[in-house]
């Protein structure tokens, strides 16, 4: 029988690794979500460019449920929890990208299938660039969240929740937008550097307010498992993450 330790990491790893699966996967589709006024500059000096319009992958969507997830299982089960349910997921990316690549070597029956070869390949054809900036973006900011996390952890103690929950993941979604735009569009040369950092700080923006507004959601996470594991257990599970992940341990 498992216990109800195990059984809340089985379900807490169940939806992070679901839902980090499923923003690569349909990452691909990108929507407009409207121009921004004419005023909003870029400047850096050696180039200025208007921001906008802002556009967003669609695979930023599932992200919220990914940030409740990890900041959930930081705070009980510590850097190696994470760390576990990290390489499960990236292993999981690799298998699934794997699959669709050897999908895609057999021809689709022209007339009887009801996708067509061409359609097929646009859905899922996604350039190796992306898989590579997908994954590595995503490796680099489980270890960038998992690192600031308890670093606020080991200074604020139990206290100020929200702070090293939102802001780890304020910090670690940085690296994730500018790693993943970078590897998968600006490095290949399919768009240039302003694009690039007007992308990257459209999707790092949504991720941020994503981050501040889930806030609430943490709290009520914890509360949740507080009742399900009980305060008493609830609170030696999060000390023991916390002193065993401190950081250089």
């Amino acid at each position: 029988m498992q216990s109800k330790k195990e059984r809340l990491f089985l379900y807490l790893a169940a939806f992070f690794v679901a839902n980090a699966v499923l923003a690569e996967v349909i990452g691909g589709k990108l929507i407009v979500l409207g121009e921004v006024a004419p005023f909003m500059f870029l400047d850096l000096g050696f180039f200025k460019t208007q921001i906008g319009p802002f556009i967003l992958s669609v695979g930023v969507f599932p992200w919220p449920i990914v940030f409740l997830s990890t900041d959930l299982i930081n705070e009980y089960y510590g850097k190696r929890g994470v760390r576990q349910i990290t390489n499960i997921a990236a292993a999981m990316i690799v298998y699934i990208f794997l699959v669709i690549f050897l999908t895609m070597i057999p021809t689709a029956a022209e007339g009887i299938s009801p996708v067509t070869e061409e359609a097929y390949r646009m859905v899922f054809g996604q350039s190796l660039w992306i898989i590579i900036g997908s994954i590595t973006a995503f490796i680099v900011s489980q270890i960038v969240d998992v690192l600031v996390f308890h670093i606020l952890r080991s200074r604020t103690g139990s206290r100020m929740l929200w702070l090293r929950a939102t802001g780890s993941t304020i910090v670690s979604q940085f690296f994730d937008s500018v790693v993943i735009l970078g590897i998968a569009f600006y490095l290949p040369g399919k768009i240039n550097l302003a694009e690039y950092l007007g992308f990257a700080l459209t999707n790092y923006s949504y991720k941020v307010a994503i981050a501040i507004l889930i806030t609430p959601l943490i709290y009520l996470g914890h509360g949740i498992i507080d009742r399900y594991l009980g305060k008493e257990e609830a609170h030696r599970m999060a000390e023991t993450a916390a002193a065993e992940s401190r950081p250089g341990i």
